[in-house]
């Protein structure tokens, strides 16, 4: 967690300077873009798709008249196909992401499922968002909060983009709340998700850094007052899995 005055953050477990970081996570998500389901798939045991289901559902974008909705780090499109699939005809979807490479896989992936002409795809800083005031319905961000430099920042840039009324839904890994499984969850993580992201894509260091970001992020009711302060109301959390992930949630009012 850092501040607008703080001068320095973590990247992982290593204490690295703010305006070094996004760097860092840029250069971790060029190495990982063409192999992303494969990435969440080691780092899920394949979990990933359905928290993502259960993620999407959560919006309940409109069927009839205009709906905007903005999905910050969803690159790859994940989040944004769940939605568009469950809109109806006059919404508007944007995805953005601060990484190119992501971008272009996502592109890809919305050609080959012919999903082209409902989504819009945005190369831009969480931190500092292109939009007006209060411009989106809903927003979403799915495992990429714990990548911002500046958590606070971001959620302040959420808020001033959503309408009065309009949702923020984040899906980020938390803590395993089951005693036993705490301990074998991080086994598994640090010692099995690095060795199989090598095997697999060639460089375990990516997942390595993957992995000592979930251990950094807030706890869940941590995070939720962070969301609080941000200006969100009504918010809250549910845990999916023993607490692998959590679904937060808040709304602009």
């Amino acid at each position: 967690m850092t501040s607008e005055r703080e001068t320095s953050t973590h990247f992982g477990f290593s204490e690295v300077g703010l305006d070094e970081k996004q760097g860092l996570v840029d250069d971790v998500f060029h190495k990982v873009a063409r192999r992303y389901d494969i990435m969440n798939d080691l780092m899920s045991g394949g979990m990933h798709r359905l928290w993502k289901d259960v993620f999407a559902a959560k919006v309940r974008p409109a069927r009839r008249g205009p709906f905007r909705h903005l999905d910050v780090a969803g690159g790859t499109g994940d989040i944004a196909f769940r939605i568009a699939r469950g809109a109806g005809p006059e919404a508007e979807i944007v995805v953005l992401d601060i990484n190119g490479d992501m971008l272009d896989v996502g592109r890809d992936r919305a050609q080959e499922r012919g999903l082209s002409d409902r989504l819009e795809f945005v190369q831009a800083n969480a931190e500092s968002l292109p939009f007006p005031d209060a411009h989106f319905d809903a927003y979403t961000i799915a495992f990429g909060i714990r990548n911002v430099p500046r958590i606070e920042v971001a959620l302040a840039e959420a808020h001033r983009v959503l309408k009065p009324g309009g949702r923020f839904l984040c899906l980020e890994f938390s803590q395993v709340a089951i005693p036993g499984l705490d301990k074998i969850y991080e086994a598994y993580s640090f010692n099995v998700i690095p060795a199989i992201g090598k095997l697999v894509a060639g460089d375990g260091e990516p997942y390595r850094y993957l992995v000592e970001s979930i251990q950094r992020f807030p706890r869940a009711d941590e995070f939720e007052r962070m969301i609080r302060r941000a200006g969100f109301r009504r918010t809250g959390f549910e845990r999916l899995t023993g607490g692998v992930v959590a679904i937060h949630s808040g709304w602009k009012l």
